[in-house]
């Protein structure tokens, strides 16, 4: 896996995921909160799967 993730991307991706599961967990919204797990991940793993399907990187190379 090749890093795909960079800068601002993460960053917003990893709050993003976190006010997500903040308000799932508080019952502020619905189950979809939890979907916050995935950008979460992706922002802490820097890779995103579908960016290379797409052909696009973040990251500065």
């Amino acid at each position: 896996m090749k890093n795909n993730v960079g800068g601002l991307d993460r960053i917003l991706r990893i709050l993003v995921g976190l006010v997500l599961i903040a308000l799932a967990a508080t019952s502020t919204v619905g189950w979809w909160g939890w979907l916050g797990i995935v950008p979460l991940l992706t922002g802490l793993l820097r890779f995103c799967p579908l960016y290379p399907v797409l052909g696009i990187s973040s990251c500065k190379r």
